[in-house]
């Protein structure tokens, strides 16, 4: 027992003895490195004295420097205004004594003036003498010649005027009329050159498909999943986009249809965002169409803000700028909108640079005159005189607004900006390929027209012309009176708007003309 008893303290000597030795090295060891880490604190402290030092004495060499170089600017400039004070001060007396020298030219002229007025006053009393000689001498012969013609002065001079007065008639009329020939025949050559040239320099396209947008699949599988469990999906699509999509026999393909080209748009990229997306149902639907068409939007605004800067047109409403941009997704006739327009601008502002008028006010009227077409409300009236609406609203230039509204003739032009409106939409319109119509349904139409027209009592021809706006109706001056010719107009626009179908308007003019003939045996 003993022995296990000694070497047991013994043990738990050694384990005293080894733990404190152990913790006398550690804090011995914790002091070193206190000590090494307050001298790295101390050489890091010194470090950054010396780099705040450092950098101390820079930003005072870089003031010092700032300060030099602003003192020689100073004075670089003291001596340059100081130069030009100097210099404005040589002119100055340079200027006083050349006045000084003008002065006394001035004195020495007026002198010398006076001299001259004295000697003018002596011939001038030598002149009145004469001429009361001449009076006398002229009143004897006027006397003599009374007595020899047995008339006064006043009736030969009266006589004589009347002859001349005459004679000049004569020759004014027939001046007046060479005149006016002359500028006839000028002003049609010169109106054929500025026309010619302005539709040579023009870059024109041609008419493109506008009823229906063919939207390309990749395979027939996916026209299931459009149509949807009876055929759901395809009816959410239309009541979301207003468009008729046609699923046929069509390999690889899907036609969408409707007269709304922003709403074909809308429907076309709708349906390729959901064909990419895989996931068609109708609340999808609903959700890809009101985001498409929130794009459809900001994309007009930015195809109207990118047509006004080609054109270099500043300063439009930002409404009218974004009804530009609708016409993007507008046609006539096959013809874009945008394109046309774009076409007018351009055609207006070479025939105003031809003629010396305003180009910006004539490319801005060319570039709004079909505004009235894009305007999404209903209006009983033509695109002319709701464009010309739009162009006041937002405070155009009024030579601007009565182009607009005189386009078509509802209104009277009251600039000459208007007529190169005109003309300019002609051109840019009748070009060949510009605009794209059956010509059986064309010439049809005119015949229904003027079939309307000689339908009525009295009427003996008829003319549809201006593309079919215009009809004239030629009425038999014995059967028609005048109160029924007016009637007669009233009663024939009536009949065409119940019984036709046609674009704008047409203006219905009734020609009453009554000849009386005789012959001399």
């Amino acid at each position: 027992m003993q022995p296990i008893v000694i070497y047991s303290i013994a043990t738990a000597i050694a384990l005293i003895g080894s733990f404190g030795l152990g913790t006398f090295l550690y804090k011995r060891k914790l002091r070193k490195n206190r000590k090494i880490a307050e001298e790295q604190a101390r050489l890091i402290l010194k470090e950054a004295e010396i780099q705040a030092e450092n950098l101390k004495k820079d930003r005072i060499l870089e003031a010092k420097e700032k300060f030099l170089k602003m003192k020689q600017e100073f004075e670089e400039e003291t001596n340059r205004k100081k130069n030009q004070i100097i210099g404005n001060e040589q002119k100055i007396k340079q200027r006083e004594s050349q006045l000084s020298k003008e002065l006394e030219q001035i004195k020495r002229k007026e002198g010398e003036i006076d001299e001259e007025r004295k000697d003018l006053s002596v011939q001038l009393e030598h002149v009145k003498k004469r001429k009361e000689e001449l009076d006398r001498f002229n009143q004897q012969k006027i006397q003599v010649l009374e007595s020899i013609s047995k008339l006064t002065a006043d009736q030969a001079r009266d006589q004589l005027i009347e002859s001349l007065k005459e004679e000049a008639q004569t020759r004014a009329s027939s001046y007046i009329k060479d005149i006016m020939e002359q500028a006839k025949l000028s002003a049609t050559k010169e109106a054929k050159k500025i026309v010619i040239e302005t539709i040579q320099r023009t870059a024109t396209e041609h008419a493109v498909e506008n009823c229906v947008s063919v939207f390309n699949i990749e395979s027939d599988d996916i026209k299931g999943k459009i149509i949807g469990r009876e055929g759901r999906n395809i009816r959410a699509l239309e009541a979301a986009t207003g468009v008729e999509f046609i699923v046929d026999d069509t390999p690889e393909a899907i036609i969408i249809s409707g007269f709304d080209p922003v709403r074909r748009e809308i429907a076309r990229l709708s349906l390729h965002r959901l064909v990419q997306d895989g996931r068609i149902h109708p609340a999808r639907i609903e959700e890809i169409v009101a985001k498409t068409t929130k794009n459809i939007e900001d994309e007009i605004v930015e195809i109207g803000e990118r047509t006004v800067i080609d054109l270099g047109i500043h300063g439009l409403h930002p409404e009218l700028v974004k009804m530009i941009g609708r016409m993007r997704f507008r046609s006539s006739y096959g013809q874009n909108l945008l394109q046309h327009s774009r076409e007018v601008a351009n055609l207006c502002a070479l025939m105003a640079t031809e003629l010396g008028l305003n180009v910006k006010q004539a490319k801005r009227a060319g570039l709004l005159h079909d505004i009235g077409k894009v305007w999404p409300e209903e209006l009983e009236k033509p695109h002319a005189l709701v464009g010309m609406d739009l162009a006041v609203k937002y405070k155009e230039h009024p030579v601007v607004c009565n182009a607009i509204g005189a386009h078509h003739d509802e209104i009277e032009m009251t600039s000459l900006i208007s007529p190169i409106v005109q003309a300019c939409d002609a051109i840019s319109g009748a070009r060949p390929g510009a605009r794209r119509e059956v010509m059986e349904q064309y010439v049809k139409r005119l015949r229904e027209l003027e079939d309307v027209g000689l339908s009525f009592e009295g009427v003996e021809k008829c003319y549809a012309i201006q593309a079919g706006r215009e009809l004239r109706v030629m009425v038999n001056a014995e059967r028609v009176t005048d109160d029924r010719a007016s009637k007669l107009s009233f009663d024939i626009s009536q009949k065409i708007e119940r019984d036709m179908q046609y674009p704008g308007q047409i203006k219905v003019t009734v020609i009453r003309e009554m000849r009386s003939v005789a012959f001399a045996k």
